[in-house]
């Protein structure tokens, strides 16, 4: 394998890993704040209710930002242009 094509795989790697780190910390986040409202102050269990809807709302957020970053990127690699490709406007 090539170094290029390694460094690229560990990159989607890292990609998988950060939108799984995306989709999952938000929503623990919400339910964790709605169990210390819950034992702290004595609300009641209906707050996870509110608590979930709102974590899966900031994950889907979230998840969507990190999606918007990698087509961008993917698009900026596509403006690139190969010296070596002949264009319709290049003429020898």
């Amino acid at each position: 394998m090539e170094v290029r094509s390694v460094s690229k795989l560990i990159g989607q790697f890292a990609m998988v890993g950060q939108l799984g780190l995306s989709l999952l910390m938000p929503l623990l986040m919400c339910i964790v704040a709605c169990y210390l409202l819950n034992t702290r102050l004595g609300i009641g269990v209906w707050v996870y209710i509110p608590g979930f809807i709102l974590g899966l709302g900031a994950s889907m957020t979230t998840a969507y930002k990190v999606y918007l970053s990698v087509v961008h990127k993917e698009e900026k690699k596509k403006l690139k242009r190969n010296p070596d490709e002949v264009y319709i406007s290049k003429h020898l």
